[in-house]
Protein backbone atom coordinates (compact mmCIF):
# COMPACT_ATOMS: atom_id res chain seq x y z
CA UNK A 1 0.00 0.00 0.00
CA UNK A 2 1.60 3.19 -1.31
CA UNK A 3 2.34 5.85 1.83
CA UNK A 4 0.71 8.59 2.04
CA UNK A 5 2.37 12.49 2.60
CA UNK A 6 0.40 14.56 4.72
CA UNK A 7 1.84 18.36 4.30
CA UNK A 8 0.39 21.47 4.21
CA UNK A 9 -1.10 23.12 1.60
CA UNK A 10 -0.95 26.68 0.60
CA UNK A 11 -4.75 26.76 0.09
CA UNK A 12 -7.26 27.74 2.65
CA UNK A 13 -10.45 25.58 2.56
CA UNK A 14 -13.47 27.50 2.88
CA UNK A 15 -17.11 26.59 3.62
CA UNK A 16 -19.83 28.51 1.87
CA UNK A 17 -23.05 28.37 2.99
CA UNK A 18 -26.18 29.18 0.63
CA UNK A 19 -28.52 31.43 2.58
CA UNK A 20 -32.00 30.37 2.32
CA UNK A 21 -34.86 32.68 1.50
CA UNK A 22 -37.97 32.34 3.77
CA UNK A 23 -40.87 31.21 2.26
CA UNK A 24 -43.74 33.95 1.40
CA UNK A 25 -46.68 34.06 3.92
CA UNK A 26 -50.06 34.67 3.20
CA UNK A 27 -52.66 36.04 5.06
CA UNK A 28 -55.87 34.04 4.71
CA UNK A 29 -59.20 36.77 5.15
CA UNK A 30 -62.76 36.42 6.11
CA UNK A 31 -64.80 39.02 4.37
CA UNK A 32 -68.30 39.96 6.06
CA UNK A 33 -71.78 38.98 4.19
CA UNK A 34 -75.14 39.92 5.25
CA UNK A 35 -76.12 36.17 5.82
CA UNK A 36 -73.34 33.85 7.28
CA UNK A 37 -74.16 34.22 11.10
CA UNK A 38 -71.76 35.49 13.91
CA UNK A 39 -71.56 31.98 15.43
CA UNK A 40 -70.22 30.39 12.31
CA UNK A 41 -67.59 32.59 12.30
CA UNK A 42 -66.80 31.47 15.01
CA UNK A 43 -66.90 28.15 14.91
CA UNK A 44 -64.91 28.31 11.93
CA UNK A 45 -62.32 30.48 13.90
CA UNK A 46 -62.21 28.01 16.18
CA UNK A 47 -61.89 24.84 13.64
CA UNK A 48 -60.50 25.10 11.23
CA UNK A 49 -57.71 28.23 12.67
CA UNK A 50 -57.23 26.76 16.12
CA UNK A 51 -58.20 30.24 17.66
CA UNK A 52 -59.26 30.87 21.22
CA UNK A 53 -62.50 32.18 21.81
CA UNK A 54 -61.32 35.29 23.13
CA UNK A 55 -59.38 35.69 19.90
CA UNK A 56 -62.23 34.19 17.96
CA UNK A 57 -64.57 36.64 18.95
CA UNK A 58 -61.94 39.57 18.51
CA UNK A 59 -61.63 38.72 14.49
CA UNK A 60 -65.25 37.92 13.89
CA UNK A 61 -65.88 41.62 15.36
CA UNK A 62 -63.29 42.89 13.06
CA UNK A 63 -64.93 40.94 10.07
CA UNK A 64 -68.46 42.62 11.05
CA UNK A 65 -66.75 45.95 11.27
CA UNK A 66 -64.42 46.41 9.08
CA UNK A 67 -65.82 44.05 6.36
CA UNK A 68 -62.71 41.89 6.46
CA UNK A 69 -60.63 40.03 9.31
CA UNK A 70 -57.30 38.29 9.22
CA UNK A 71 -58.07 34.76 10.33
CA UNK A 72 -54.50 33.88 10.05
CA UNK A 73 -50.69 33.79 8.43
CA UNK A 74 -49.09 30.94 6.83
CA UNK A 75 -46.98 29.41 4.43
CA UNK A 76 -49.17 29.47 0.20
CA UNK A 77 -49.64 25.67 0.57
CA UNK A 78 -51.24 26.11 4.20
CA UNK A 79 -53.14 29.20 3.63
CA UNK A 80 -55.28 27.63 -0.05
CA UNK A 81 -55.81 24.37 1.99
CA UNK A 82 -57.36 26.54 4.90
CA UNK A 83 -59.26 28.45 2.63
CA UNK A 84 -60.58 25.37 0.86
CA UNK A 85 -61.76 23.99 4.22
CA UNK A 86 -63.53 27.22 5.14
CA UNK A 87 -65.19 27.50 1.61
CA UNK A 88 -66.26 23.74 1.89
CA UNK A 89 -67.58 24.13 5.42
CA UNK A 90 -69.52 27.49 4.59
CA UNK A 91 -71.02 25.50 1.77
CA UNK A 92 -72.05 23.28 3.57
CA UNK A 93 -73.77 25.16 6.34
CA UNK A 94 -75.63 27.17 3.54
CA UNK A 95 -73.26 30.30 4.12
CA UNK A 96 -71.96 32.89 1.37
CA UNK A 97 -68.64 32.94 3.61
CA UNK A 98 -66.14 34.32 1.50
CA UNK A 99 -62.46 33.48 2.44
CA UNK A 100 -59.70 34.72 0.35
CA UNK A 101 -55.47 34.96 0.92
CA UNK A 102 -52.98 37.60 -0.16
CA UNK A 103 -49.59 37.97 0.24
CA UNK A 104 -48.28 39.57 3.17
CA UNK A 105 -46.49 42.26 2.66
CA UNK A 106 -42.45 41.73 3.55
CA UNK A 107 -40.92 43.56 6.32
CA UNK A 108 -37.41 43.85 5.04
Amino acid sequence: MPEREYGFDEEVATETREKLKKPPLYRVLLHNDDYTTMEFVIYVLETVFQKTDADAFRIMMAVHTQGVGVAGVYTYEVAEMKVERVTHLARAGEYPLLCTLEEEPQGD
